[in-house]
């Protein structure tokens, strides 16, 4: 079967690397002139199941209030004369209750757990090596007040067996020593064997090597225009370098997945959320970070990625701006100084920015369509590099007829129907 995949970050690559697995014929098309040059280039670097849960819950409504005054605030709004932003607040509102947290959680977590396991086992059948390491996550907290509150957190960890650990200051050095010079910043800390680290972008250019290797053809610069539909499918897509057609087509765009969508009369909740990160020499190993570590009062992450700290976070709703703002380098150079002041040199320090694919439930949206040949796999927001391998596996089985591995019902588009 021929099969167009739309778009060349993480999600795309690894579903068209499973796709050509399977035996079929695949296409891959995206505007940039190579893998992962959009927002699979720069994030946190985690690869974290324990984490995957939606930002929308109890409480955090009055949370982002509180983000929102805070000199180094997680959270930026600029508000836009744009109708999709406040439908996605609005819907995002709206799921901040513990039923809804409870079922969104419980549709995110097996897609994330099983992304990882497929995540082991490329790495054990191809030997791919993307300066990851295999070492945990630590959350960090500042005050009792946050350690005290983790209980409905670790409730749900252990519902779903991730394993986990509370340590105090004592044990969070013995996993992260370097944070000896600044244990007293923190009252303990939340950790996860089982999470893992690497670079998403080296990661999907390797990936891309591999899936050329089993005949995919890769189309890097060209722009994708619009679907073409005709009784009930779609017949090509119209490109910058002609019609494509194809015997499925997979929307893996991102942010931009609904751009494509809405002429076919098709609507999906995905709105960019923009992340800034900086990416640090390491100038002294012994005093850089081993693994993940997760600043809970910033949301901020700071990652080990070879002989780089990666530092990531920030959320901004500001549509699909690119502008690169210097109060939130402040907010990252802030946090790797504050945990990590002999780590790296944040003078020589690259910044960047890319619009995460968010939900307004935090789920993403993989799976069939109502236009027959159509898929998605779209709107992972924070969680695409954990989410990647598993989506792409799980797209390759349901084109391919098969039932996946895990249960996908409550991730296709038909969820927001109900």
């Amino acid at each position: 079967m021929k099969v167009l995949v739309l778009g060349g970050g993480v999600i795309g690559v690894s579903t068209a690397y499973y796709l050509a697995k399977a035996g079929h014929e695949v296409e891959l098309v995206d505007r940039q002139s190579g893998a992962a040059l959009e927002t699979s280039f720069g994030n946190a670097g985690e690869v974290s199941p324990g984490y995957s849960a939606p930002w929308a819950g109890p409480g955090v409504p009055i949370k982002a209030i509180k983000w929102m005054l805070m000199q180094h605030s997680p959270l930026v709004i600029w508000p836009l004369l744009d109708p999709a932003m406040w439908r996605w607040g609005a819907q995002m509102l709206a799921n901040c209750t513990e039923k809804a947290y409870a079922l969104n959680k419980s549709r995110m977590v097996p897609i994330a757990e099983y992304s990882r396991d497929c995540l082991k086992a490329l790495r054990a059948e191809t030997g791919i090596a993307y300066d990851d390491r295999a070492q945990g996550t630590l959350q960090l907290f500042r005050t009792q007040k946050q350690l005290d509150s983790i209980g409905g957190d670790v409730a749900v960890l252990k519902q779903y067996g991730v394993p986990f650990e509370v340590l105090d200051r004592a044990g969070f050095c013995a996993v992260e020593p370097a944070l000896k010079l600044t244990q007293e910043k923190f009252v303990g800390a939340l950790r996860l064997p089982n999470d893992e680290t690497g670079d998403c972008h080296l990661f999907t250019n390797r990936l891309a090597e591999m899936a050329a290797a089993l005949g995919v053809k890769f189309r890097w610069n060209t722009r994708i225009q619009a679907l073409q539909v005709g009784g009930g499918a779609i017949t090509g897509v119209h490109t910058d370098a002609g019609l494509l057609q194809a015997d499925k087509v997979v929307l893996a765009l991102g942010s931009f997945s609904p751009q494509l969508l809405e002429p076919v009369g098709l609507r999906i909740p995905v709105y960019p959320v923009k992340g800034y990160s900086i990416t640090v020499p390491i100038t002294d190993a012994q005093y850089a970070p081993e693994s993940t570590i997760m600043d809970e009062t910033h949301k901020v992450a700071v990652t080990r990625l070879g002989d780089r700290i990666r530092v990531g976070g920030t959320a901004e709703l500001a549509g699909y701006s690119l502008n690169l703002r210097e109060g939130r380098r402040a907010t990252l150079n802030h946090v790797v100084s504050d945990l990590f002041p002999r780590g790296g040199d944040v003078s020589k320090a690259s910044f960047w920015c890319g619009l995460r694919p968010m939900t307004p439930d935090g789920t993403p949206i993989v799976g069939p369509t109502p236009v027959q040949n159509l898929l998605l796999a779209t709107g992972h927001g924070t969680l695409g590099w954990t989410m990647a391998a598993g989506t792409g596996r799980v797209i390759a089985d349901l084109v391919s007829g098969k039932q996946p591995e895990i249960d996908v019902s409550g991730l296709a588009m038909s969820r927001y129907r109900q």
